[in-house]
């Protein structure tokens, strides 16, 4: 490596040797660093005999006298600080169970003899010293492999594993995340993974991320930034379908996300619906899948648990079809038609619906409770009520449940209307109301006195009974 004025010729008198030792850690590296790579440096850094360079030394001055004649000088040397072989406590229980097998103190002995290692033996353990020259013996495991390679792995005893199978306590407050993917797959999903990072222009555009997670050593420009949502994945999946003539998508994704203020990481369950509610048949007319096919959806991953959807935008959907979903009064998600200006500039063809939601919130399961189910036939009674525009149905919902009227079971929204018959501003909210007994059928004197709490309860929201 020296060069041509450096190397040994026909006419060299004077030949310098030089027997070294260097730690690995240090040289490790160093050659691919610098581009200059060297049989030396190879050697060095997986490690040589440190004990034996003086020694070297000296071979190698033997032989250049003997062959070639002439004298040498004294040896120069620096020192310092090498490394020490240090005492490996080699257990015979411990071999036992690494192996499988039993081998005496006397077959352990020989086995040590033979690798040529220095150790005293204490009753059944041995305290080993290894040669210099094996460096890459350093810990009890190291010689276990090697008397298992001396002793010949042929005959090693194949031994079938022993262990108790015990069933690990379930908790039914906790459902794990490959419940929640058998639902969606249920409900007609396919799961779909996708990388944790995205381009900045769509997370900026998607989730109005100001302040992203920029990646120091990207993969591609397209893929600078850590997510802070799935939708970014999901869209691309929805276009990798569309390319190859797709016309009905449903997909979802269960992944990390991350923010770069509040809790940096956190586990979301996404999903994006796109074309038709069902796969095409006769029995069903053609339609598009809308905002309540996709929360029908988002209601049955939470059941038996009650959502609430409040009418808030979100940078990703239409302005006038996009909802948070909470649950318990938190906010755990959002539900929407994709923009039409991400409709448009991400090229598909028609709107889709998505959502996304908190999975710490799914996870968390109502445990059962087991109730009487009545002999006694269920009443049906309906509520249609006239109210403004802007008064949300969810409200009237929330307002007539908190009433708790005596043997209601069941308030649920099942008509909107308006047209002839109501007031322009106005509309005209039907709800079903269900009310049963354990004990014995209801007169009408106790079902009238419900619905009529019920009626009071809605009218002091400004709400009338529709005649």
């Amino acid at each position: 490596m020296g060069g041509a004025t450096s190397g040994v010729q026909l006419s060299t008198l004077d030949v310098l040797l030089e027997s070294a030792f260097f730690a690995p850690e240090a040289i490790a590296g160093k050659a691919r660093r610098i581009n200059v790579t060297s049989d030396s440096s190879q050697r060095f850094e997986r490690g040589v005999d440190f004990g034996n360079t003086r020694l070297a030394l000296e071979r190698a001055t033997q032989l250049l006298l003997e062959i070639c004649g002439g004298n040498a000088s004294e040896i120069t040397q620096s020192l310092g600080k090498l490394p020490t072989r240090e005492i490996i406590l080699l257990r015979s229980s411990r071999i036992k169970r690494v192996l499988g097998m039993t081998l005496s103190v006397t077959e352990v002995a020989t086995l040590l003899k033979r690798l040529s290692f220095m150790f005293e033996q204490q009753d059944e353990d041995f305290y080993v010293t290894p040669p210099s020259y094996r460096f890459d013996i350093s810990i009890e495991a190291d010689l276990i492999e090697e008397i298992a390679r001396i002793y010949g792995y042929d005959n090693i005893t194949a031994s079938a594993p022993h262990a108790t199978l015990t069933m690990l306590p379930q908790s039914e407050s906790h459902r794990p995340a490959a419940r929640l993917r058998q639902m969606m797959v249920a409900r007609d999903y396919q799961e779909t993974i996708s990388y944790a990072f995205l381009d900045l222009q769509s997370e900026q555009d998607l989730c109005a991320n100001t302040a992203p997670i920029i990646l120091k050593n990207p993969i591609s420009n397209q893929l600078a930034v850590m997510r802070s949502s799935l939708l970014g994945g999901l869209l691309g999946a929805l276009k990798v379908n569309l390319a190859r003539k797709q016309a009905r998508v449903r997909l979802f994704e269960v992944g990390a996300c991350f923010a770069s203020t509040g809790k940096a990481q956190h586990e979301k369950l996404a999903g994006l619906c796109y074309g038709a509610p069902y796969p095409e048949q006769w029995g069903v007319a053609g339609r598009n899948v809308d905002f309540y096919d996709v929360k029908a959806d988002v209601e049955a991953l939470f059941a038996p648990a009650l959502l609430n959807f409040v009418a808030i935008s979100h940078p990703a959907s239409h302005p006038g079809r996009s909802a948070q979903i909470m649950l318990n009064d938190e906010a755990v998600g959002w539900l929407g038609e994709l923009h039409p200006q991400w409709v448009q500039q991400y090229d598909i063809p028609q709107t889709a619906v998505w959502f996304e939601v908190e999975l710490s919130a799914l996870t968390k399961a109502i445990s059962p409770r087991a109730r009487e189910i009545s002999r006694f036939p269920p009443v049906r009674r309906d509520i249609a009520l006239v109210a403004d525009e802007s008064l949300p149905a969810q409200v009237l919902l929330d307002t007539m449940r908190h009433e708790q009227a005596p043997f209601v079971t069941e308030i649920a929204l099942f008509d909107v209307y308006r047209g002839k018959g109501v007031q322009e501003g106005k509309k005209s909210l039907a709800f079903r109301v269900l009310l049963q007994d354990t004990e014995k059928t209801l007169t009408d004197v106790e079902i009238e006195a419900s619905i009529v709490r019920l009626t009071a309860a809605s009218q002091k929201l400004g709400v009338g009974l529709r005649t």
